[in-house]
């Protein structure tokens, strides 16, 4: 991930999870915003890798994400729950898929995170969202996870 494009990520103020309310409705105008900007990033970078939407209340991520190796694109869905102590605790990315392909995943298909990205998260609340869990937990997730998959041939390209 380029360092240029995260720095470019709107950082977000409000300090709400999905049990706050009307502050929720607020973090959530800033989530949508700071994600609004990075895909906007991402497109002028040509680096165009996942889309995502939410349910009406915000709490409910799922889409999709890519990562292109040796010029093939592999494909999977994502999806996240906001947890109630959002934003102090960082949303737990699942790739249902991959479930037990990789030591770096917990049960339920969550990417495991806790190294390195669950240090910074709890440096920066409440001022990373949930374009920061995508940029730098997820994108270097399958950066290092895909290629060791595809090497030891536990996913191929989808028909």
């Amino acid at each position: 991930m380029n360092k240029n494009v995260v720095a470019s990520i709107p950082l977000l103020n409000i300090r709400a999870g999905p049990r706050d309310g009307k502050e929720w409705t607020k973090r959530l105008e800033q989530e949508y915003a700071a994600l609004i900007k990075f895909v906007q990033l991402n497109k002028e970078n040509d680096n165009d890798w996942f889309r995502i939407e939410s349910n009406a209340e915000g709490t409910r991520w799922f889409g999709k994400c890519w990562f292109v190796h040796n010029f093939k694109k592999y494909e999977f869905d994502v999806q996240f729950e906001i947890p109630v102590a959002y934003p102090a605790t960082s949303p737990e990315i699942e790739i249902p898929e991959l479930e037990g392909k990789t030591a770096k995943m917990y049960r339920g298909g969550k990417i495991c995170l806790t190294e390195h990205f669950h240090p910074l998260w709890g440096r920066n609340v409440p001022k990373f969202g949930i374009a920061h869990a995508l940029a730098l937990g997820l994108g270097p997730w399958l950066a290092a996870e895909v290629p060791d998959l595809l090497e030891k041939k536990l996913i191929g390209l989808k028909s």
